[in-house]
């Protein structure tokens, strides 16, 4: 029996699937997405794959993969992502399909534990504020039953902790063979599994952090590998270009500085002054962070000499002191090196700061873009314009006329491009002559979701844009008893939204109004999704960021959307800069063919929040006049779902009223 035809029947109405995974539904789009993936699989080649929110995309690559017997890579955009596959839609299907498949989760050193610098951290835990020693001894009490090692298993352990440095390795200061916990290094163990495996699943990051170092063991696994998925495939594109760039980071030189300082005793039988050393080195890195500015996470294009608005001489002295500085601790290091395996380690680890520093203190290469970001920490980045040269090579490569390639590749997203080619992923990409496939929602949008875009309201460039977007939200929240998501596309506007509508609502309101940054992130979604009852209402919660992506809040808990401006891309940013003058050489138009479809993509992504399944309801409201007043609305507005359009704001309440499923007076309001 044919892969397709094993799917087929895995589908069909009454099949495995349906008898033991609730989730499952008969859906055309997804079969249809499903029989592709297999027909990849089988033949090999490149498939592109746009699956609308509600398709069931996840279930519609799984299955054939886990059905197919191949060696399977499925990567996603994030860890949390990782570990829903891993630990609920995989063994679902394996369940459901009784087929015997090793699965294995695979992520990145910072995602485990690192026995020997636990052990180090606890030597030097008078070193840390009272959070970090908290998060130590948590760390400390969970290390010694844990068999993965993955910090994820920690639920109260939030993704920045600061003390997840402490305890975790990196490239650079990982010891190796020479480490006493070589033999239970949870790193190593989990690639061990990973090579036996039949299914890996990893995260974009890694892939690409692998592609340019080799060391994290997917560039082992690739080549045996006949099938990669890629999920959420939209943010490839934004992740490769960092992992593929040159990087120098402040945050690296503090981690060596504080390492070295660890180490003193050992230092101090080559250099009696290495504290001077050290000081000296942290001084250099500030001195050459100052000439940047005070402000928080600026980001300057470096096109010349120097970054815009700093002073070229300065900077070329100050960047000269710093691998002076990095130079003379290299000089000590050397002669120290053999004494001991974390001198070693020490030592590769200068030498590797000193190497990165040194790209920058040569003009950029060709086809590249070099900027600055500045803050709390000091990057320099010389960055590729787009994957599209790395992954064409890797995916698009021919096989031997001996050994044809047949290996497949798969690319799925909801939103992968703004028209039918999806042309603004495959070429991006590099993956130009791939199988295009594009699937519509299953939603009943025109049914479920009602749009307006108010027409007589202040520019987004006005300054009393940002008061108006949080008065029109008000009298919604009102209506709906909370239960609003707002969408914002910078922190400035996202700030002065909340905090407009904390003052509407007070606590007497009854509704809790949460902004981005109050608490982690995993915490606001989970207050937020509590579903409003009789006795208290829904909440309303203002974000920007990583917000307009990857929240899955279903049913009564969102009924509304509010999206502040078009997310066009900052023009002023370097990369988008550098991209939209590669395109002009082209003899392109960089809005037509940068700014508008990322605007367009984006959008989508923000919009999807708001119908996540057939019983879901509620409304739309953009408020940026642009899409009632420009030309390019049309193609814009052609993106997103069918929604059934208000007229006025009036229609829009009244409509949104209907759609809900309680009152105002049912929520308990006064």
């Amino acid at each position: 029996m044919s892969l397709q035809e094993q799917v087929a029947q895995a589908f069909a109405s009454g099949g495995l699937l349906g008898q033991l995974v609730p989730a499952i539904t008969p859906r055309a789009g997804q079969q249809r997405m499903a029989q592709e993936v297999a027909r990849t699989i089988e033949h090999g080649g490149v498939l592109v794959a746009e699956a609308g929110t509600g398709v069931g995309k996840t279930y519609a690559y799984l299955v054939p993969a886990l059905l197919s017997g191949e060696r399977t890579l499925i990567s996603t955009a994030t860890k949390a992502l990782q570990d829903q596959l891993f630990n609920r839609d995989i063994p679902r299907i394996l369940k459901a399909l009784g087929t015997p498949v090793r699965a294995v989760l695979l992520k990145g050193r910072s995602s485990y534990l690192c026995l020997h610098r636990l052990g180090v951290a606890r030597q030097l835990v008078h070193d840390m504020g009272p959070t970090e020693r908290a998060d130590l001894a948590q760390v400390v009490s969970w290390a010694q039953a844990t068999a993965s090692g993955d910090l994820a298993e920690i639920p109260t352990l939030e993704d920045n902790s600061a003390v997840i440095p402490w305890v975790t390795s990196t490239r650079e200061n990982c010891l190796g063979g020479a480490c006493a916990q070589a033999g239970v290094c949870h790193v190593n163990l989990a690639r061990r599994a990973a090579m036996a495996a039949d299914v890996v699943v990893i995260n974009h990051h890694l892939f690409f952090a692998d592609l340019k170092v080799r060391e994290s063991g997917v560039a082992e696994l690739l080549p045996s590998a006949t099938t990669v998925v890629f999920d959420e495939a939209h943010q490839l594109n934004d992740v490769g270009v960092n992992f593929l760039a040159s990087q120098w980071s402040g945050a690296q030189l503090e981690s060596l500085c504080r390492d070295l300082s660890a180490n003193g005793a050992l230092l101090a039988l080559g250099c009696a002054n290495w504290r001077a050393l050290v000081d000296e080195l942290r001084h250099a890195e500030q001195r050459l962070r100052a000439l940047c500015g005070s402000g928080t996470n600026v980001r300057l294009a470096w096109v010349g000499a120097a970054p815009e608005g700093v002073d070229a001489r300065a900077w070329e002295q100050s960047l000269s002191d710093l691998v002076e500085r990095l130079h003379a601790l290299d000089a000590v290091l050397v002669p120290l090196q053999d004494y001991a395996p974390v001198l070693r380690a020490l030592r590769e680890r200068a030498s590797a700061l000193l190497q990165a520093l040194e790209v920058f203190s040569e003009s950029a290469d060709a086809g590249t873009v070099r900027w600055i970001e500045c803050g709390r920490n000091l990057r320099l980045v010389q960055s590729p314009l787009t994957i599209a040269d790395a992954m064409g090579a890797l995916v698009m490569a021919p096989g031997s006329e001996s050994e044809p390639s047949r290996r497949s590749w798969i690319f799925t997203s909801a939103t992968l491009g703004h028209d039918a080619t999806l042309s603004w992923f495959v070429q991006s990409c590099g993956v130009q002559g791939a199988d295009v496939l594009h699937i519509e929602s299953p939603f009943d949008y025109a049914r479920q979701a009602v749009m307006h875009v108010p027409a007589d309201f202040p520019q987004p460039s006005d300054p009393d844009h940002s008061a108006s977007v949080a008065l029109l939200t008000a009298q919604a929240v009102q209506v709906l008893g909370g239960r609003t998501l707002v969408l914002t596309t910078t922190l400035r506007a996202m700030r002065s939204i909340g905090a407009a509508l904390q003052s509407y609502f007070t606590a007497q309101s009854g509704i809790e109004v949460l902004v981005q940054g109050m608490l982690s992130k995993r915490e606001l979604i989970a207050r937020f999704c509590q579903p409003p009852t009789p006795g208290r209402p829904g909440s309303v919660l203002v974000a920007s960021a990583s917000f307009w992506e990857g929240i899955d809040v279903v049913g009564e808990a969102l009924q509304l959307v509010v999206i502040d401006k078009l997310p066009f891309a900052p023009p002023d940013d370097p990369l988008v800069q550098a991209r939209a003058q590669a395109l002009q050489a082209q003899g392109k138009k960089p809005f037509a063919h940068l700014h508008l479809p990322h605007a367009a993509i984006a959008l989508k992504q923000g919009v999807g929040r708001l119908i996540r399944s057939e019983t879901d309801c509620g409304g739309l409201l953009i408020c940026d006049v642009r899409l009632t007043q420009k030309s390019y609305a049309k193609k814009i507005l052609a993106a997103l779902p069918p929604m059934a359009q208000a007229d006025s704001y009036d229609a829009f309440l009244q409509a949104l009223q209907a759609l809900t499923r309680f009152s105002t007076t049912d929520l308990g309001r006064p």
